[in-house]
């Protein structure tokens, strides 16, 4: 018999909650993963801002990301109600939730990553035992805590017939590369849409720039996207992970000093090939013989940004074609849902959830610590 698990997943883009009902084989192989129910719940603007102001130090933060916390689980518990009516499946038959929370501070250089959530409050809303804080072990052991997916996205994605670059646009984008014979590797590449999504609410007072119409709209403006790629993140070697702990609006104002006069549509348009420039280099450096790049997280869905991404591979003399995970049978904004199902699997199974070519940890760690419902 097959086992059931629901994946939640709250994203560095703070717009709601992707959940995923999967279905696992029981003879303890990772594949073939089948998709039963999925479901997105969104975020208000409160919570949105809530979210937002715990990135930074302020008064009574304790407090404040408790309260955050309890209602991030109300949010994670609505998600599943979604799936288990939608599918018709009762709690009791579901093995586990995997619950990634709610990034508000990622430091893995002074030994700590902060997801809020509340995982006791979820499995005492749900009844479904709840695994979470899965990135605090690779910490421990030495590791970056991030990325995590590459690990699913070799079980799911990988093949022996050619290397692939999974690439992840999220809030921050991070590349998996899927060659059967060498190791993965993966590691956060800088901006995806966090500097794009700030700078549309600002300007338009939208949550995000849709199909990147608006950046298309304008023209880049060369200079500011090289004061933007003079990053010393960018330079770093992996494995490496980043956060809004680094790319922020204040970051984006320090880089904008100097040209006062960059219209703001402009500056969308730099913005969007900031992030399009540094993924296509760190494929270009790490994945100099993958034939194809499939995109997932909301980044999949802004034709602008894959169209300048196709380009800037170009660019760097790369062949591999841009494509989005349904090419893969997954939809691109369901698979970091599934991939903490998945993890939470691998935790009920008793099997490592990192990979320390990609984290730098000291060793394979089983992720996760298990809420009983």
């Amino acid at each position: 018999m097959s086992q059931l698990f629901i994946g939640l997943m709250s994203g560095t883009s703070l717009d709601g909650v992707d959940g995923v009902l999967a279905e696992f084989p029981a003879d303890g192989h990772d594949t073939p993963v089948s998709t039963v129910a999925t479901a997105y719940i969104p975020f208000p603007a409160a919570l949105r801002e809530d979210l937002m102001a715990l990135q930074a130090p302020a008064d009574n933060e304790i407090h404040r990301e408790a309260v955050a916390a309890n209602l991030i689980a109300r949010h994670y518990a609505a998600c599943v109600a979604q799936l288990t009516s939608q599918s018709g499946i009762a709690p009791a038959a579901i093995c586990a939730i995997g619950a990634h929370g709610q990034t508000i501070r990622h430091r893995p250089e002074a030994g700590y990553t902060r997801q809020i959530n509340n995982p006791s409050l979820l499995a005492e809303l749900s009844s479904i035992d709840v695994i979470a804080d899965f990135r605090s072990r690779d910490i421990a052991a030495g590791g970056q805590g991030a990325p995590l997916v590459p690990a699913f996205h070799q079980a799911i994605f990988g093949t022996t017939a050619e290397t692939r670059v999974v690439a992840n646009i999220g809030g921050i984008s991070n590349i998996s590369v899927l060659d059967h014979e060498q190791q993965v590797i993966g590691f956060d590449t800088g901006p995806g849409n966090v500097l794009m999504d700030a700078w549309v609410a600002r300007h338009l007072g939208t949550t995000f720039d849709a199909d990147g119409a608006w950046a298309a709209g304008g023209r880049v403006i060369p200079s500011l996207l090289q004061a933007l790629l003079d990053e010393a993140f960018l330079k770093l070697v992996p494995p490496k992970s980043t956060g809004r702990d680094l790319f922020h609006s204040a970051w984006l104002e320090h880089k904008l000093s100097g040209f006062a006069d960059a219209g703001p549509q402009d500056v969308q348009a730099t913005l969007t090939e900031f992030t399009a420039v540094t993924l296509a280099n760190a494929i270009a450096d790490h994945a100099k013989t993958a034939k194809a790049v499939y995109v997932c997280g909301g980044g999949a869905y802004n034709a602008h940004l894959m169209h300048r991404l196709q380009l800037a591979l170009t660019n760097c003399g790369h062949a591999a074609q841009v494509a989005s995970t349904d090419a893969l049978g997954v939809s691109p904004n369901h698979v970091e849902a599934l991939a903490f199902a998945w993890l939470a699997y691998r935790h009920i199974e008793r099997k490592a959830g990192n990979l320390p070519s990609v984290t730098g940890a000291k060793g394979l760690r089983i992720l996760g610590a298990l809420y009983p419902a």
